[in-house]
Formats: structure tokens, sequence, C-alpha cells
């Protein structure tokens, strides 16, 4: 291995995803390992390391394999340097505006669930102090 590669394990210790999740994704097409060892194991890019990091963002706001594959791709399309016309251009762009808004309008849903759980654990918290031994209000 030249140092550009990482095998799948190490790709899972950097992604903080399992070994299965990351053969998913595989097989469903969402990445694919840039290159196999002589010995056929799965080698990895840093390129493919930050593809499997947007998965992992995507994932628990509720996007499906569907979502994640139509962003990549056009993210990929911008990136990869090949000439676009204007209205392809424009029409990638706002696919990936459309993610956007998606995902902001998702963390502030989750921001008012983290609200109502942080609410619900000190309530909790309030309950057993007022019920400790020797509490008494």
């Amino acid at each position: 291995m030249d140092g550009k590669h990482m095998q799948i394990g190490e790709v899972a210790a950097r992604t903080e995803l399992s070994l299965r999740t990351i053969r998913h994704y595989e097989e469903t097409g969402l990445v694919v390992p840039s290159a196999r060892s002589q010995g056929g194991f799965r080698l990895y890019t840093e390129a493919d390391v930050a593809r499997l990091m947007v998965i992992r963002r995507m994932k628990p706001l509720g996007f499906t394999l569907d979502q994640m594959r139509d962003l990549l791709d056009a993210t990929d399309r911008l990136d990869a340097g090949t000439s676009l016309d204007a209205g392809e251009r424009e029409a990638l762009l706002e696919r990936v505006r459309t993610y956007q808004q998606a995902a902001a309008e998702q963390v502030e849903k989750l921001r008012v669930q983290l609200a109502r759980a942080e609410d619900f654990a000190a309530a909790l918290g309030t309950r057993l102090e007022q019920n400790a031994p020797g509490a008494r209000a």
C-alpha cells in the first residue's frame, strides 16, 4: 500500500461506521472502493472517506439512500472539473440547495426534540431530588 489508500478497517475507525455498514453502502452503490489490493482487499482514498462522511451526516437527518445517491451525484458532477453549461450548473446547484434546506429544517426539528428531552431529563432529576431520603418540601 502506498499511503494514499486505506483498508476498510481504518476507514471504519475514521468514519465511526461499521464494516458492515460500509459494505452495505458499497452494495447500494453509494461508495465504491477506489482500488483493490492484490489480495482483493478494498482500498479507499481520502475522497472515499469524505463521501462516507457525507452519507454518515445525512443518515441521522432521515435522508433515504436514494436521496443520498442523488446529492452525491450532484456534488460529484459539480466537483468533476468538467465544463458544465450554465443551465446544467444551476440545476445541480438547485439540487444541492434543496438538500441544504431540508437538512436545516431537520436540524431545527432535532433541536426541538433535544430541548424536550433535556426538559424531561431535568424534570426526572427534580422528581428524584424531591423524593430522595431526607428531602421533604
